[in-house]
């Protein structure tokens, strides 16, 4: 356009995916990376002494339950097991009692059963390679990738569900990802990711953290955001997601009732008899099915004279 004679040339404003397709460098790298600097949480499993172990450790403790809740676990967990031979020299029923109330116990089973392995196969190291974390138990893509990116500087795109949100936001417009993550999204990711290795490690837990603290689910701070006048979703007047989804029901269900004998269990000093499951949960067809379910988790032992036991 012209402003007083003069022929002003005004630079379109290219989209994250124009940008990329151009070879263009990604313009959220560098205010990314400096908002961590400052906003980064100290959380023990990022200190510089962090071992694999305690990163595994967090990322299994880290999955559908909130950082608030995991802190003392995970604390008193690595101070008992500081490295895997010493969770696969004891019972995996401690690893259930130790568990606590953190929930879904299944994961102090693969976690005792990953210690175990990695005590056999890998000289009670965990290992640094992709292949062989995906052959851990219990250990799918995100959190392989999380470990060897975190714990090992390697380079992989770590998608959890803050950083699927942030790129969603930022280079699709759209308020939330899809349900689950598609081959589109691990391609953007590794576009995103800087060549050196350390530095795409350090990028992936600055996103993470982005999405955390700032581009939440509910509440964004756009105000805050590093990357507020790239980001598509701001830009579009932050659309919302058709449809909202209801919130779990929990009380009543079978994972409450689930719960409640393990705790029943972890709380007592030996095997418990059958009547007190009986006491503690008075709907016998659902009581009956949580035990079934429990047994067949390997999270209980029936004995021989009906009573229960934690795992040997």
């Amino acid at each position: 356009m012209k402003a007083g004679g003069a022929v002003v040339s005004q630079r379109p404003r290219l989209s994250l995916c124009q940008a990329i397709m151009l070879g263009v460098a990604s313009p959220y790298l560098e205010p990314v990376l400096a908002w961590y600097r400052v906003n980064a949480r100290d959380l023990p499993w990022r200190a510089p002494g962090a071992t694999a172990w305690a990163v595994l450790v967090s990322e299994v403790m880290l999955q559908q339950t909130p950082v608030s809740r995991v802190l003392p676990a995970y604390q008193a967990w690595i101070d008992r097991w500081p490295a895997p031979a010493a969770l696969a020299a004891e019972p995996a029923g401690e690893a259930v009692r130790q568990w606590g109330r953190l929930g879904y116990p299944r994961r102090a089973l693969r976690l005792h059963q990953t210690a175990s392995i990695v005590t056999r196969r890998h000289d009670g190291q965990v290992p640094p390679s992709l292949e062989d974390l995906l052959a851990l138990p219990g250990v799918g893509r995100y959190t392989a990738a999380a470990v060897a990116a975190f714990a090992f500087g390697r380079r992989h795109p770590v998608l959890d569900t803050n950083v699927r949100r942030v790129l969603a936001r930022l280079a699709g417009g759209r308020q939330f990802a899809a349900a689950q993550p598609s081959r589109a999204e691990y391609r953007l990711a590794e576009s995103l990711l800087p060549a050196e290795p350390a530095i795409a490690a350090r990028w992936s837990v600055a996103v993470m953290e982005l999405g955390a603290l700032t581009c939440t689910a509910a509440r964004p701070r756009c105000t805050g955001c590093p990357v507020a006048a790239n980001c598509a979703w701001l830009a579009a007047g932050r659309p919302e997601a058709g449809g909202k989804r209801a919130g779990q029901r929990y009380e009543g269900t079978d994972r409450q009732c689930h719960g409640r004998l393990l705790a029943l269990l972890r709380d007592s000093p030996g095997p418990v008899p059958a009547a007190r499951f009986d006491a503690a949960w008075p709907d016998g067809a659902q009581r009956a099915r949580a035990l079934d379910g429990l047994v067949a988790d390997g999270l209980i032992d029936p004995l021989p004279d009906g009573r229960f036991a934690r795992p040997a």
